[in-house]
């Protein structure tokens, strides 16, 4: 019987014998990437943190005590060994197990996580909270290395010198060679310091001391800190009041249990600084940890893709216009907050590493560092994911939009992203940003218009942002290129007076598209216009577009409160123009986990769903659906 078979509900690890935990670390990693290889995932981070994982199982007590894991994309061992191994077969596909930790899971999971740097101030959080309501158990955040150059890390170290009670936190280091002269002599003082014997001993001597040498107390203390700041790499920890152990060998169970359970006795906040190796135990991932960091499913003897990508992404797109532009303009610079690879700046930083930035997860400072150098003179170019650039509101708005200081934006995963789910769907960003005054908004319908945009958003001058979806860049439509005009849309197809028009926003324009076949086959016209610039809007096509047509659709790949489609409705309304529309766009709600096409049809926003819509509308019929419900089986026959 294997050995993961006997784990089948959360504590089940230790009931295994400590002689058979390197078969069961090396049974998970066969597990986790035989089922990666057929749904896809993060197979890197997880490979990584197996032993980490199995220690932290060993030594707590779920439930009662809680994990949690910053960014959340390294808990496929958590969720194995809380007895979800057959959740896997259905991992991050359309109603099944999520790949990040979902409360409404497992109550293993207690904290739901998917972005960056939070794990430390949410276990701050829950200790408090654990504290004040009397109540005892351990909190453990696991934080990685690459998480903690965010600042809100910092933020909550900064807060935790107060704690007087445990808190864990596990530093996942996997860009650390470990030391085994230093990773002794950490471990022996790190029990030492944190035996009851030493505490207890060293209470008694400072308090007595104290009473009747205070002079003395003051010395040592300061030798103390000298001997400490010399002999052990933790004292940044050490300084901010945070009980430093180790490094500690993080693919080693029992030196991990062991240091759990020091760090459990100490009454205040205490770092284990683990080091780990991302992708261990698969070859392909050891030698590619970036490559197999979120992976579509792949062939495991080679470690390549199953469907290798077809055409060229959007991504790669704006690389090589990144390439061009760079070429031509010498103040061009760009920046990225740890995400080289997944922008598309790899190429730039190879060529041009003068004028290439990689500031970390840290994408608050991106942007203020990116308005330092368009003040002074430089054109920068933010190229981030549009989930992430969230965590940057405060900074566009006081920094780059209220000095109007010439920074550009190029917003990656924009709109349904897929199988990350909730956390990573980039649904909110025509929302939040056509809400800041000065700050073009552009979403290009296909490649070419992509680099378009971009060389239009260098010579602006002022703030710009152009946001485009994830996946292969739509090469339809090229006849199609009129010149960009700030606040122009371009008709693609216009029909005969009385048509219905499709204004469509980026990625929309390909769904306007098939949208306009399928209501051609029933009679009904579709003209179609490329809005181009949802900030600012296409007035004056506004203005004569009760003249020309019935009806106005307006379809975005965005939520739908502050969405171009209330933009749009909200400018009629202000001047006093009566003309029918109907608005397109993504309940407002979280979007789950599972393919783009799957999400569309359950938000209502593929092309099927938009034409039964439309024709309803017409008709004179309810509007169809706002949550999104799939629409009846002939439109589905389209």
């Amino acid at each position: 019987m294997a050995l993961l078979d006997r784990i089948q509900k959360p504590n089940d690890i230790k009931k295994i014998p400590a002689a058979e935990y390197d078969h069961l670390a090396e049974e998970i990693r066969q597990f986790l990437v035989e089922k990666v290889s057929v749904t896809g995932g993060h197979l890197s981070s997880n490979l990584g943190a197996v032993e980490l994982t199995m220690a932290l199982h060993l030594s707590l007590d779920l439930p009662k005590d809680r994990i949690i894991w910053d960014v959340g994309h390294q808990s496929y061992t958590h969720k194995l060994l809380t007895g979800r191994k057959e959740g896997f077969d259905s991992l991050r596909l359309y109603g099944g197990m999520s790949g990040f930790p979902k409360r409404n899971e497992s109550s293993c999971d207690s904290y739901d996580t998917g972005h960056s740097s939070t794990s430390i101030s949410a276990a701050l959080g829950l200790a408090r909270a654990r504290d004040l309501c009397r109540q005892d158990g351990f909190v453990v955040a696991v934080i990685g290395d690459g998480a903690m150059t965010g600042g809100l890390a910092y933020e909550a170290l900064n807060n935790m010198a107060r704690l007087n009670s445990n808190l864990i936190i596990i530093l996942n280091d996997n860009d650390m060679s470990i030391s085994k002269n230093v990773g002794g002599l950490s471990k022996y003082l790190g029990s030492i310091r944190t035996s009851n014997s030493y505490i207890q001993l060293r209470d008694r001597i400072h308090d007595s001391l104290n009473d009747t040498m205070p002079k003395v107390v003051k010395g040592i203390s300061r030798a103390k800190q000298s001997l400490k700041s010399f002999m052990l790499p933790g004292m940044f920890f050490e300084e901010m009041g945070i009980t430093y152990l180790g490094p500690v060998d993080g693919h080693n169970v029992r030196d991990m249990v062991r240091a759990i359970e020091d760090a459990k006795r100490v009454n205040k906040a205490v770092l284990i600084h683990a080091c780990t190796k991302k992708g261990k135990g698969y070859g392909p991932a050891e030698k590619n940890p970036s490559r197999f960091h979120g992976t579509p499913p792949f062939d495991i003897r080679t470690g390549e893709p199953l469907q290798p990508p077809k055409g060229t992404s959007y991504t790669g797109v704006f690389s090589k216009a990144m390439l061009r532009l760079a070429k031509e303009e010498p103040r061009l610079v760009s920046v990225t907050a740890a995400m080289e690879d997944g922008v598309g700046l790899k190429e730039f930083h190879r060529r041009y590493p003068r004028r290439f930035f990689d500031v970390g997860i840290a994408e608050q400072h991106a942007v203020v560092f990116a308005a330092g150098m368009a003040a002074g003179g430089m054109k920068p170019v933010v190229a981030v994911y549009s989930t992430f650039l969230q965590r940057a509101y405060d900074q566009i708005v006081e920094d780059v939009c209220l000095q109007q200081l010439p920074v550009v934006f190029a917003i990656d995963r924009a709109g349904i992203v897929g199988a990350d789910g909730e956390t990573h769907q980039g649904i909110f960003d025509l929302s939040w940003l056509s809400s800041i005054p000065g700050l073009t908004v552009m979403a290009p319908k296909n490649g070419q218009e992509l680099t378009d945009m971009l060389r239009f958003a260098l010579t602006l001058g002022r703030p710009a942002a152009i946001r485009y979806p994830r996946g292969t860049a739509y090469d339809g439509l090229a006849e199609h290129r009129a010149p960009l005009e700030e606040g122009r849309a371009e008709m693609i197809y216009e029909e005969k007076k009385g048509s219905v028009l499709l204004l469509a926003v980026g990625s929309m324009v390909k769904t306007a598209e098939k949208t306009r076949e399928i209501l051609a086959s029933r009679g009904i016209a579709c003209s179609i216009a490329n809005a181009r610039f949802v900030c600012p809007m296409d007035t004056d096509l506004l203005r004569t577009a009760p003249e020309k047509y019935s009806l106005i659709v307006t379809m975005e790949e965005n939520v739908r409160r502050g969405g171009f489609g209330e933009h749009v409705d909200a400018w009629y309304s202000e001047n006093e123009i009566r003309m029918p529309l109907l608005n397109i766009s993504i309940p407002d709600r979280f979007l789950p986990h599972g393919s783009p096409d799957e999400l569309s049809r359950a938000s209502g926003i593929d092309a099927v769903s938009i034409s039964r819509k439309i024709q309803e509308r017409l008709e004179g019929q309810p509007d169809g659906t706002p949550d999104g419900t799939p629409c009846d089986s002939s439109w589905d026959a389209e």
